[in-house]
This record gives structure tokens, sequence and C-alpha cells, in this order.
């Protein structure tokens, strides 16, 4: 596939997206060709369109800031109009996707962790996951031997943020894999998007771990296989957008609304998406680069993705129990 310097146009990026796939479009642009050392499949189903971004190269890897490995992004930009059908689709296509990930034998253990702050809405998605996991670690010899036999060890913690507990989440999270011993560690956090059409609308599994903060400029140190020593399962929602991204989506409706001023027009035209993001970063970016943004109905919402995600990992995590035996 060739090497970065083959291809100049590919620049390395230095922006605050947990999304896989934003990070490839950016660095992509309007290039044809796709980036050395990435692989992107798309599918659609049911109103869910499912693209699979593979990093494969070390080259890749520093292009999009993003390590090696797999991102599943399931998409459903109309997921903030509450349609039950639709949350249905969602949970099914991401249970399907889930189980693909997680260990096919039923002893083999799981740790579910809600990353996040369960006090600030944007960023309680974890925990408020967790609250929805069958938890059945302690109920090995609770359970009738019927059940035991086709029922999965998991354990579940939301174990908070380093500003309202003092102590760094992946700390918390080494002590419990080291008296616990999972074999598989799934994360589930809120996450930061520069496209408004992503917000509260795309769900993103990755086989390389998690990263919280990354998305905001507040990254801490990854939660990985390497950090903690079993594999690590990231699942996140984009929770947040950029509010340098509102502004770019509205100088592009700007230059479609005021075509007809042919001199403004050809300005905004003849400059990439880049460039209009550079020259928006240039005038705001010291004033609302900090600055992220959520929808106004962020409570009802985050109740509904934690409904979806919570489902779809108990179907996943327990293939061989009926929901009537867990819910």
């Amino acid at each position: 596939m060739g090497d970065q310097n083959r291809n100049p146009a590919f620049q390395p990026i230095q922006v605050f997206t947990d999304m896989a796939i934003e990070a490839r479009n950016i660095v992509r642009g309007d290039a044809k060709d796709e980036i050395p050392g990435v692989r992107v499949r798309e599918s659609q189903s049911d109103g869910v369109l499912v693209t699979e971004v593979e990093i494969f190269e070390e080259s890749a890897e520093k292009l999009m800031g993003k390590p090696r490995g797999h991102y599943i992004t399931l998409d459903v930009p109309t997921f903030k109009e509450r349609d039950p059908d639709l949350k249905t689709r969602l949970m099914e296509r991401l249970t399907d996707e889930l189980k693909t990930l997680v260990p096919q034998h039923l002893s083999q253990s799981v740790l579910v962790v809600g990353l996040g702050n369960w006090n600030a809405t944007p960023d309680a998605l974890g925990p408020r996951v967790v609250e929805r996991m069958l938890v059945t670690r302690h109920l090995g010899e609770v359970v009738a031997e019927d059940i035991r036999s086709r029922m999965r060890p998991v354990s579940a913690v939301a174990p908070g943020v380093l500003g309202t507990t003092g102590i760094e989440t992946l700390d918390i999270i080494r002590g419990i894999v080291k008296e616990a011993h999972p074999d598989l560690v799934i994360a589930i956090d809120a996450l930061a998007a520069r496209n408004l059409d992503r917000l509260l609308g795309s769900v993103q599994i990755a086989d390389t771990g998690i990263h919280p903060g990354s998305g905001v400029g507040n990254r801490r140190e990854g939660l990985t296989q390497d950090s903690v020593g079993v594999p690590v399962i990231a699942i996140g929602v984009c929770t947040v957008v950029q509010s340098i991204s509102i502004a770019q989506e509205a100088v592009h409706l700007l230059a479609e609304q005021l075509a007809d001023d042919m001199v403004f027009y050809d300005i905004l035209k003849q400059m990439a998406p880049s460039e209009q993001r550079g020259l928006i970063d240039e005038v705001l970016g010291s004033r609302f680069s900090g600055l992220m943004v959520t929808p106004k109905e962020i409570d009802v919402l985050i109740d509904d993705l934690a409904d979806v995600l919570g489902e779809a990992l108990n179907r996943a995590l327990q293939p061989e129990l009926g929901t009537n035996e867990w819910r």
C-alpha cells in the first residue's frame, strides 16, 4: 500500500474526535484513494448504516491518531426522533456485532465498566448502562443447575471519575481485574464527535480499548489490553460535539443561502472543508475551542441509549438465557 512519504496529500491530524470514521474522513479529505494502511467496509440494514474501519499499518495509525485495530460504527441519525422500532433495530444489530467479539464459551467471564461521571448527564451513559446489566458472577451457587450451565459470569462497575474519587479510573480497573480475573473487559463511555449528524446518532465499537477524555482534550491513560492485562472492547456513543463544528455547519448553510452573492459564495466554495475549519479555528478557536454542545433532550436520549446498549450487552453476553429469565 505504500507509506506516508509516498502520499504527501495525507497529513497527520490533531483534532478532538473519538470517532475513527471521522478521523479517517478528515485525513482523507477530498482524495479519491483510501489512506494507506486502512480498509473500510459499509453495509446498511433496516435503517442502520454500519461502517467498519480497520487500521492495520503503523503509518495509518500515526496519520489518524488512532491505534491499530477494528472500529465498527453504527449510524442512526434519526435516533433522536425516539422511534421505538428504530431502537429495536439498533439493539438487534448491535447485539449481532457484539456476539462476534465476546468469548464464545460461557465459562469465560466478562467485566463491564461504565466509564464517566454519573452527575453530568452527557457523561453518564456508562454508569446508566451498568444499572441495566444482568450481573451474574455471584450467582453461581444460587441459581438452579439448568440455568447455571447457560449463564456466563458477568460483573459490572461504574468507577466514577478522577474529580469525584481522587483515583485514576485505570488504577481502579487494574485492581478489580487483578482480584476478579475476568477474561474480557467491556468499557462503555460517552464520546465526542465533530459531525452534528453523529450527535446521539452514532455508536462505535472498538477492539482497541479506550482513552477516556481524549475527544474533549482531557486524555487519560488508556484502558487497553496492555494496561490491564486482558482484552478490552470499547463501546461509545457520541453525546457531545465541538462548538467549532456548529460554526462550520453554519458557514456552509450560509454559503448555500447566499449563492446569489457570487463574490462571497465563490470565496467559500473554493475553500476545502479543512480550509474552512482552519479559518473558523483561527477566528473563533481561542474563544470556543473548549466549548462542547449537547442536545436539550439529553436526559431522555441518554436513557434511551442506555436501554439499547444494556439490552444488546445482556443478549450478547447471555445468548443461552431467554429474556424472560433475566428481565
